[in-house]
């Protein structure tokens, strides 16, 4: 079979004078921001046990542009921890240089670094420390495991102390060279938080009760920090204005006269939602600038700069939240993730060269995991210092050998741009008529539209490469690819759902009788449908897949029966703070959702289905079943080309290489992961036996008594 037809060429534009006003200085306290742009305090899962990737990672989004890059929240307190979370401590002096280390990487490149000092108070259950937890009533901890302790109330004693507590992190951190240092009171995950909210906060003293007295603690504590560091350090306040639950919690009206309160006191205003679910929520289920009503507003209360997020990765948005006065500054968490480089991609003009955020919060993952930081669209995230990868910059070609890549999904993809741009010849062979593979597919069902941008960006960067070339139609078997000769090829084929039962729940298939309507999420994608309404999809893969397809079938009108054997759908996605959203949309769509089952039988019109307990029975009758279970690589080609390894070195070709869901199904941010690994490592001198393929860091051991 001959190559198909190849992918025409695009060209970028310069950058127009109305994104100017995003480049302007603003003054914060005694100090002054290059321009707009602000990394605010976002999670990594890297903390304490990876000082040095963090500080690699801040200083990368640095070297980007962003004029303010803060940290995650920084402990300030042995007495409040959030262990199994992995965030950075400033306990004590010893804690001074992995933030130093930190503060310098992102000064190396000119910006201002904050730092948000956090006491989590009855967000944290002390299961490192084993101190009681302290907050401002006797409550259980509201942790995000409902950890089996309480929070005792704090008394005037503890408030005098946490107050101290608070002001020698706030000179520590001075010292470790930050310029902003935060009073936290947002998301719910702090003491402020919770003694600003009549949720939390029952008190009848000078801290409970009024508005005046619940702002009371965030208010001297402001003071004291500003007394102590107010000549040389700006001092923001980073507050919540809604929890979302009406007058149950605090809500937008009862916050702006909080801030109206204290309008001029912090030299910033950084505005959130609460909890941190509702801050950060996933492309499912919030538009970019969904925050924009909360945030509005704000700056008629103070003459102080305002900062708000809201995944902004439109450069006009920017400029108009801007001219619209609802900020000062363009706040980004997600977005500077994905691309740490967005503000110099803006600034010369760059605008295809932009990875915009999909929102899938799979970098959120990382934090509720303990593990370091992913991106889906950014695979050098986490990375820096580890592997020594850079989103921008990688390192020229070794060999002038060519490579052929099959298959043009986000594996495929993200190698080819990346050797492109290391100088490598690339040709691509992608067996259907588009780019993306499963991420175009994917993109069109309910929810997941912006997924589409993980193609689109590498489909712009493969546009500007004269030595990549794109072949459509292309479906090659093993003898084409000896004929072409190619020396390195890379087998990108990715993989399909498995329609045999098997996945977490049965390691061997289930017995499926002869005329039963099963389907898998590769035959809905591709446009099959059964022909009666009931349907049951079983869903024991438990990321977002299983949820979306329950969402198609109702929409479409078919009554929609999900069965999981976990015990909620979608669990996995609490790792992406959207588990809850997901189950409430589904059962807002009229889905019935049975946790704890089994599918072990299926029949021509009905399922076996059993309790995972009990193993108790049940029959329901069905038109179709949908299996969301496990997935297959598509390896034959692979496994064809390895039969014949001896006809290798006559055709020219040295290795074969399977990568992403062709090697071992997995997310999108793993494939496009293994594509980067792959261009990166193409070439590389091989490691000694036993070297490991990253750099980490190793704990000093103290002398023993």
């Amino acid at each position: 079979m001959m190559l198909g037809r190849p992918e025409s060429s695009q060209q970028t534009t310069a950058r127009d004078t109305r994104y100017d006003i995003l480049f302007e200085p603003v003054k914060i306290g005694p100090l002054t921001a290059r321009n707009r742009f602000y990394q605010v305090p976002h999670c990594n899962g890297m903390g304490y046990r990876d000082p040095t990737a963090l500080a690699h990672m801040r200083g990368v989004k640095a070297e980007g542009g962003w004029a303010v890059v803060c940290t995650e929240q920084v402990e300030f307190h042995y007495t409040s921890e959030i262990t199994p979370f992995i965030e950075l401590r400033l306990w004590d002096d010893r804690d001074i240089p992995s933030l130093a280390r930190m503060a310098d990487k992102i000064h190396e490149h000119g910006s201002l670094a904050g730092i948000e000092l956090a006491y989590n108070g009855m967000n944290g259950a002390n299961l490192y420390s084993r101190e009681v937890p302290m907050g401002p009533a006797h409550l259980p901890v509201a942790s995000f495991t409902y950890d089996p302790v309480q929070a005792r109330r704090m008394d005037l004693q503890d408030i005098r102390n946490i107050r101290k507590w608070h002001l020698d992190a706030v000179l520590r951190a001075k010292r470790a060279g930050f310029d902003l240092i935060y009073v936290y009171a947002a998301h719910a995950l702090g003491f402020l938080h919770h003694f600003l909210s009549r949720r939390f906060n029952e008190r009848t003293d000078e801290y409970g009760g009024s508005l005046e007295n619940r702002i009371r603690l965030m208010r001297e504590i402001t003071e004291e920090t500003k007394a102590a560091i107010g000549d040389t350090c700006a001092v923001p306040i980073r507050i919540s204005i809604d929890e979302l639950l009406g007058e149950g919690g605090l809500y937008k009206e009862e916050v702006e006269d909080m801030i109206g309160l204290m309008a001029d006191l912090p030299d910033l205003w950084d505005v959130t939602l609460a909890g941190w679910e509702n801050d950060s929520r996933t492309s499912r289920f919030a538009e970019e600038g969904a925050q924009e009503p909360f945030i509005r507003g704000v700056k008629r209360l103070t003459a102080k700069p305002v900062v708000g997020v809201g995944r902004y990765t439109s450069a006009d948005r920017m400029v108009s939240l801007v001219k619209k006065g609802i900020v000062d500054l363009v706040g980004a968490a997600r977005p500077s993730i994905a691309d740490p480089f967005l503000p110099r991609k803006i600034q010369e003009g760059r605008f295809d060269d932009i990875r915009e955020c999909i929102g899938c919060n799979i970098c959120v993952s990382g934090d509720f995991t303990q593990s370091p930081i992913r991106c889906t669209q950014n695979p050098t995230m986490g990375e820096e210092w580890r592997k020594g990868w850079h989103p921008e910059t990688v390192k020229p070609r070794r060999t002038d050998k060519p490579v052929l890549i099959v298959g043009a999904g986000p594996a495929g993809l993200e190698a080819a741009q990346t050797l492109g741009k290391r100088g490598y010849d690339v040709t691509i062979a992608e067996a259907g008529t588009e780019l993306g593979g499963r991420v175009l597919q994917e993109s069109r069902l309910p929810g997941l539209a912006a997924w589409v941008r993980v193609a689109d960006y590498r489909k712009m960067q493969l546009a500007q490469l004269p030595n990549v070339e794109i072949f459509f139609d292309s479906r090659l078997d093993a003898g084409n690819v000896l004929e072409f000769g190619f020396p390195r090829v890379v087998i990108a084929t990715g993989a399909r759902w498995r329609g045999d039962g098997i996945g977490h729940r049965h390691l061997a298939a289930i017995p499926i009788a002869e005329g039963a309507c099963v389907l898998t999420p590769s035959d809905v994608m591709a446009g099959r449908r059964p022909a009666g309404k009931r349907v049951i999809v079983w869903d024991d893969d438990h990321y977002y897949m299983g949820g979306v397809i329950a969402e198609l079938f109702a929409e479409q009108g078919y009554e929609t029966l999900y069965l999981t054997p976990a015990s909620e759908a979608s669990t996995w996605t609490r790792n992406t703070m959207e588990q809850h959203f997901i189950q409430k949309r589904m059962l807002e769509k009229g889905i019935t959702i049975q946790s704890f089952r089994s599918v072990d039988v299926i029949e021509r019109n009905e399922v076996v289905t059993s309790c995972v307990f009990t193993g108790r029975e049940e029959r329901i009758a069905a038109d179709a079943v949908v299996l969301v279970t496990a997935r297959l690589p598509n390896e034959q080609l692979a496994l064809d080309l390895l039969a014949r390894r001896d006809e290798w070195a006559d055709a020219g070709i040295e290795d074969v290489v399977s990568i992403g869901d062709a090697l071992a199904p997995a997310t999108i941010a793993h494939a496009v992961y293994a594509g980067r690994r792959y261009a990166e490592e193409l070439d590389a001198d091989p490691l000694p036996d036993g070297v490991l393929p990253f750099r980490r860091e190793i704990a000093e051991l103290l002398p023993l008594d």
